[in-house]
């Protein structure tokens, strides 16, 4: 009999993400001289399913960082799909339920519900500028 495999942490793929978010936001710090990111806010849309993960693996890939403490703040956008026999936008039953909840046709174009968007990073402890003076 094998034994029984645990998860202890996040997985490859979400910390993978967030290593990627971590370094576009201390790029983006680094540009405008923060030593210190307080809040990181994405838009993520339903069928990512990485948000808890998302969650645990950016306080493991932020650490030793300028994103360490700083708060993750995650907008969940709802799955819509859009139903041609009704000609509109429509929130299905559930998210891999892809029929229409009104007409019951299939509703294969997804209008929203597959975003992940970086939307704004704050920054906090700015360096003071650098003058030469002669």
């Amino acid at each position: 009999m094998s034994p029984t495999l645990r998860r202890r942490g996040p997985s490859m793929h979400e910390l993978a993400l967030s290593r990627a978010l971590i370094e576009m936001v201390e790029d983006y710090a680094r540009e405008h001289r923060a030593r210190r990111v307080s809040t990181v806010r994405l838009r993520l849309g339903e069928l990512s399913a990485v948000v808890r993960a998302l969650h645990v693996s950016f306080d493991v890939a932020s650490r030793g960082t300028c994103c360490e403490h700083a708060m993750l703040d995650i907008e969940t956008v709802p799955l819509t799909v859009h139903c041609h026999h009704c000609e509109s936008a429509k929130t299905p039953s559930g998210p891999y339920n892809f029929r229409c909840p009104d007409c019951g046709h299939a509703t294969p174009k997804i209008v929203t519900g597959r975003e992940m968007q970086l939307v704004s990073i704050e920054l906090e402890e700015f360096e003071p500028a650098v003058t030469l003076s002669a």
